[in-house]
């Protein structure tokens, strides 16, 4: 019995030793490929995202940029960018024209398209659309032998475990319709999901507010009866109810009548929230047992765009599907004159998109997830983070090794200046920073505004801080957009900077020091006192380590003015609050561009829209009449010299009062593979994915050259084993040989007797 043990027990060694040989050669064969074998051969664009997934993908809904990723791929807007010009241009998508609103009096009198502004009771829109654009296919839409619809008339209970629209065994489609964009106007008075610019739009359009009202009583009346926490709701159906201010025409022809002149209409008109919504899948999705499921336009959405959702896994996993329906825009065969030595101009008029499937995969580090760029594994980044390529731009300037690994591997790095700002703010509400009591104290504390704005130095700021960095600015408005003269020496801020051999440089500390004085505050001390000047300010986040470099830079700048600083540091949600309330001083903030147009930045400083006193946009509660007066005279005007002439007077009071010290307009850069073709980075324009193309031949090839298995370790362990073997044999053998020697004489004696 013993020897069968240790025989047993040697077999399993041996074994164990064959096993672990045979996982060794069996990883000899493995990869690092996250994806199935053969993947990026396929026509698949891969990408990540870094946050929790879209909370809103409903048009009426969705407002935040990890949301846009997917609403512009699946939704068509009236209107939309051109891909490829800059200043942006806006050209039509389902709508047949980009068109001009008509002008008419109280008494519904036209007038001429110069009329005045107090004159025009309303613009009207009438808009036309294309024909045969239709919905991607989806069970809302599904027929059965009848006519009737398959899936309109659910009981409790038929949903079942369905979590998926294709989880139902039929889908069906039908042509866009004026109609399906007077439904998505009226949902925006909706109470069963957010919507967020109702407040906007109830301001403009006829009858909204009004409508609003009548919406809330209605939902009521539906609701009576149901229990406040039940997620399921009877059809809310828009359709009962007119609304003035939203009509069709005709099946194709789309009035909007908008109260009094608002030029800046057109560009709501290229966001999502003018995406169509048929009142199909709105009535799909009240059905019972949709909610608890996770089935409704916030995760599976429908449209006419060139992609539709084809899987959504929450938090982890996101697949877009080339809408079999989409009828084939054609890639844009203009854009600006550096475009064509680009390669962005080759695929001109080819149908889009290129395209079949974009894979978007959570990624909770960066590491892995640059990790899996450089190797090839994700084709961009994210698609709503235009930060990458500056990131990475830096590192190939900082590091000879990173450069030749981005220069080897091609990887395409481009950056612009877009649509965005950063700056440092002065409450105007604080007695010390502020407008001022009198007009003595306004003339102070403006001196001391400029000493401050001419310390700040923004320039230094972007070399310290690379990958936050951008184009210093003279004003509020950026590139880009109608009006800015930024980098022209008539843009320059006189306040601030000089012009030198065609180049705008900051005035020395020296002049600073002199405003300084003539605020009272000589070498950062109250004359009249004498006590140093201590300023506060409010910084947005915790004082982390990563935050310190920053909190450190903006002390010393103030320090270069013997004025002392105080940091208050708080979480976001806390320095919001304080905003709010006027209990700010000193603040860093930053705006990204809803729209192209000189009004989205300068309202940002329009007194009405103090956020202290009417919870606006203007944080820094800065007043002035005159700058009002022109804003309001601004926001009705169209784009032209006109315009140009009240932008220059508006631009020229900023920088002579100082309410911000301009800080800088953030770079956009986009990082792409060589075989990724098209890709140009913007903050403005969403709906890049079916401009993308992908070379999967150049993929396949460089991805199999960047990731080959280094063999010699495995060659190494697998020598290793089979000494281990071999020794495992010869103590077997050894063993084996020892126990059939004969036994002792002596022993055998005793046993004998």
């Amino acid at each position: 019995m013993r020897k069968l043990r240790d025989l047993f027990r040697r077999g399993v060694t041996i074994s164990r030793i064959a096993m672990t040989g045979g996982l060794l050669l069996a990883l000899a064969a493995c990869h690092n490929n996250p994806y199935p074998a053969g993947a990026e051969r396929e026509n698949t664009l891969y990408t990540a995202f870094n946050e929790r997934s879209p909370r809103y993908l409903d048009p009426t809904s969705s407002y935040s940029s990890n949301e846009t990723p997917f609403t512009y791929q699946v939704y068509e807007p009236l209107y939309g960018y051109h891909y490829l010009k800059r200043p942006y241009e806006l050209v039509p998508k389902a709508a047949a024209a980009v068109v001009q609103p008509r002008y008419v009096d109280k008494a519904g009198k036209p007038l001429p398209d110069d009329a005045p502004a107090d004159q025009i009771a309303e613009s009207i829109y009438e808009i036309p659309l294309k024909r045969g654009i239709l919905y991607a296919p989806h069970p809302a839409f599904a027929r059965d032998e009848q006519g009737h619809y398959r899936y309109h008339r659910l009981q409790p209970g038929e949903v079942g475990d369905k979590r998926s629209p294709w989880a139902f065994g039929h889908t069906g489609t039908r042509e866009l319709v004026a109609d399906d964009y007077v439904y998505a106007i009226k949902r925006h008075a909706t109470t069963r999901t957010a919507a967020p610019v109702f407040g906007i739009f109830s301001e403009y359009v006829v009858g909204l507010a009004e409508y609003g009202k009548l919406i809330r009583e209605e939902d009521k009346k539906l609701r009576a009866g149901l229990p406040p926490t039940s997620r399921d709701k009877p059809f809310l159906d828009f359709r009962r109810w007119p609304l003035a201010g939203a009509q069709a025409i005709d099946s194709h022809t789309l009035r909007i009548r908008i109260i009094g002149k608002y030029p800046q209409w057109k560009y709501w008109m290229a966001m999502t929230f003018l995406a169509p919504v048929p009142w199909e899948a709105d009535a799909f999705y009240a059905q019972p047992g949709m909610a608890a499921n996770g089935l409704s336009l916030n995760t599976w959405p429908v449209g006419t765009g060139p992609y539709m959702m084809a899987e959504f896994i929450q938090d982890r996993r996101h697949v877009l599907k080339r809408n079999p329906n989409y009828r084939g825009e054609p890639y844009p065969c203009e854009g600006q004159p550096q475009d064509k030595a680009l390669g962005f101009l080759v695929d001109c008029g080819k149908p889009t998109p290129f395209v079949d499937t974009v894979v978007f995969s959570l990624e909770k580090e960066s590491v892995p997830q640059d990790a899996k760029f450089r190797q090839g594994y994700l084709d961009v980044p994210e698609f709503d983070q235009m930060s990458y390529g500056n990131a990475y731009k830096i590192q190939m300037e900082d590091s000879d090794r990173f450069n030749k690994e981005f220069t080897d591997k091609g990887i395409v790095i481009r950056r612009t200046v877009d649509l965005s700002s950063r700056y440092m703010g002065f409450n105007w509400l604080d007695p010390v920073v502020g407008q001022g009591d009198t007009p003595e104290q306004r003339v102070r504390n403006r001196k001391l505004r400029q000493a401050l704005s001419i310390a700040i130095d923004w320039d230094e700021y972007n070399r310290i801080f690379p990958k936050a960095a951008g184009e210093v600015a003279q004003g509020p408005l950026p590139g880009g957009v109608f009006g800015s003269r930024h980098g022209t020496r008539e843009g320059l801020n006189p306040v601030t900077h000089r012009w030198v051999d065609g180049l705008a440089v900051r005035r020395p500390i020296e002049d600073a020091r002199k405003l300084l004085a003539e605020a009272g505050y000589p070498d950062g001390r109250d004359a009249r006192t004498g006590r140093p000047l201590v300023l506060n300010y409010d910084f947005g986040a915790p004082a982390t380590p990563e935050a310190k470099a920053t909190l450190d830079w903006t002390s010393k700048q103030f320090a270069r003015l013997g004025i002392q600083l105080e940091v208050r540091a708080t979480d976001y949600n806390q320095f919001q609050d304080k905003v709010r309330r006027g209990k700010h001083q000193i603040f860093t903030w930053g705006w990204l561009a809803d729209y192209p147009d000189a009004e989205n930045f300068l309202f940002l400083l329009y007194g009405p829209g103090a956020k202290s006193v009417h919870d606006g946009e203007n944080a820094a509660n800065y007043q002035n009449p005159e700058y009002d007066r022109l804003y309001s005279r601004l926001r009705l005007m169209d784009d032209g010299p006109a315009k140009q002439a009240v932008i220059d007077q508006m631009v020229r009071i900023l920088q002579e009062d100082a309410p911000w010290s301009w800080g800088y307009f953030p770079y956009a850069s986009g990082a792409y593979h060589r075989w990724l073709h098209n890709g140009k980075p913007s903050i403005v324009v969403r709906d890049q994915a079916q401009y993308y193309r992908l070379d999967t031949a150049e993929r396949t090839r460089s991805l199999a050259e960047w990731n080959r298995p280094v063999y010699w370790p495995i060659a190494v362990l697998v020598l290793a084993v089979i000494a281990m073997a071999w020794w495992a044999v010869r103590t077997f053998r050894t063993r084996e040989a020892q126990t059939a020697l004969p036994l002792p004489a002596g022993l055998l004696s005793k046993r004998g007797r």
